[in-house]
């Protein structure tokens, strides 16, 4: 378990210990943690996937899982805190956390981390990164198929190479439905502001978009939220599935299955081989994909859907190859897809 020199008197936050956080008691034969930034959990997407990953590792395996929340961003004092406790793997959620991880794995050379979003090149890390432009590129090719305004809108928390590979796929796959379509782009400014995704959301939406892909944490229900005011305007989540936060409105999500590196990490330590390494998990894996059109298949149709189903086996095919930054977009050449 985490001691109380984590939890109880250095300002490191559970909010999701997932065994028993300072109580005593023997502990299991194998023990992962996670960190997460200082957004913490609760934000219905990122974070909360994660999570999500260690529930399921405990349930599976019996292992004990504990997450933490880095309070004040200081992200390398919560993995040496967690390294000194002698996890036999420690989880780091974000691609901000990879100069600390690689200061930790350095020093803690017996422990495994893992990290989520980023690569550390070390011999007891293992790195995941997803192919979001895939995933982005169907949730484009799914907006354009239902715009009535031929607008879509993409709102990021703030700008990044990695917002960028969201927006660069998201904008190829509307081109490639509907090569005349606009994609105007906005920014919450921040991760964390819910009333910002809603305010920046209701302005793509003034501009005519009825489609709004929101890749902005907890920022994005938001962006769920200014669509369920607005008839004829749609969402797309992101990371979990979103689409039963406003059943109906939330077309459908990008899920990123953070859920599935987080269980794998600790399904491996459980079994006391960890692999260390980059793994991509992108569409021919299901690390990322659309979730399933609960709520909104008679939106998308029947052939929309079969549409979409052909195009996300081109991706995984590699016959299509999405773009993955602004630069790239400006040369895609859209590839036709029945």
């Amino acid at each position: 378990m985490i001691g109380r020199r984590v939890f109880c008197a250095l300002a490191l936050v559970a909010t999701a210990t997932l065994s028993a956080g300072c109580s005593k008691g023997p502990a299991p034969p194998k023990r992962v943690a996670m960190v997460a930034g200082t957004l913490g959990f609760g934000d219905r997407s990122y974070n909360d996937a994660a999570r999500a990953g260690l529930a399921a590792c405990t349930q599976q395996t019996g292992t004990q899982t504990d997450a933490v929340v880095a309070r004040s961003a200081d992200y390398g004092r919560a993995l040496t805190l967690l390294a000194t406790e002698n996890y036999d793997a420690v989880i780091a959620l974000g691609f901000a956390m990879a100069p600390d991880v690689a200061k930790a794995a350095r020093r803690f050379e017996n422990t495994h981390f893992a990290l989520i979003d980023a690569v550390v090149d070390l011999p007891n890390v293992s790195s995941f990164t997803f192919d979001e432009a895939q995933g982005s590129f169907l949730a484009g090719a799914a907006a354009a198929l239902v715009s009535k305004t031929r607008v879509v809108g993409f709102l990021a928390g703030s700008p990044s190479p990695l917002l960028e590979r969201y927006e660069a796929g998201f904008t190829a796959g509307a081109r490639t439905i509907d090569p005349r379509i606009v994609a105007r782009v906005a920014y919450a400014g921040s991760f964390d502001d819910v009333a910002a995704g809603r305010r920046v959301a209701a302005s793509l939406i003034a501009r005519g978009a009825d489609i709004v892909y929101a890749v902005a944490g907890r920022s994005g229900l938001g962006a769920i939220a200014a669509v369920k005011a607005q008839p004829g305007a749609y969402a797309i989540g992101v990371d979990s599935d979103q689409d039963a936060l406003a059943p109906g409105k939330v077309l459908t999500s990008v899920v990123k299955r953070v859920d599935l590196a987080a269980l794998r990490v600790c399904r491996e330590a459980n079994a006391q081989k960890p692999v260390s390494g980059h793994i991509v998990l992108g569409v021919a894996d299901g690390g990322i994909g659309l979730t399933g059109f609960a709520y909104t298949r008679g939106v998308i149709g029947g052939a929309g859907l079969a549409r979409l189903d052909r195009i996300r086996r081109a991706l995984a095919a590699g016959t299509i190859e999405p773009p993955r930054s602004r630069a790239e977009l400006r040369t895609f050449r859209v590839v036709a897809v029945p």
